[in-house]
């Protein structure tokens, strides 16, 4: 599965305004389909989350769990907005959260 970053904030505007989304424990899930054949992530972490090595952690593992995970369809733009309880969580609550939310956005493959 090809992944880039998605990056500029009127790309993260427009899969907030015109995408599907779905929320889990850990995160929300955003999804809006593109034009291209590559899956495109943008992670959103907020201060609320904790201090910078907190937020740096979780976006890492995110990262690691979108990339591990290959439910997911090609030529989507994803934006996972971390929540609070994400804090000390590990790639074993990560990757069942992921395949989760895809199957109740029907992107799985």
């Amino acid at each position: 599965m090809v992944t880039t970053s998605l990056q500029g904030n009127f790309r993260f505007r427009a899969v907030y305004d015109g995408g599907r989304s779905a929320a889990g424990k850990y995160f929300v899930l955003f999804a809006l389909k593109n034009s291209l054949e590559a899956n495109r992530l943008g992670i959103t972490v907020t201060k609320k989350i904790g201090c910078a090595v907190v937020r740096n952690r979780a976006r890492r593992v995110i990262r690691e769990g979108f990339r591990l995970c290959e439910h997911f369809a090609q030529g989507y733009d994803f934006v996972v907005l971390a929540r609070p309880s994400i804090v000390g969580v590990g790639m074993n609550d990560i990757i069942p959260e992921l395949t989760k939310l895809a199957k109740r956005l029907n992107l799985g493959t």
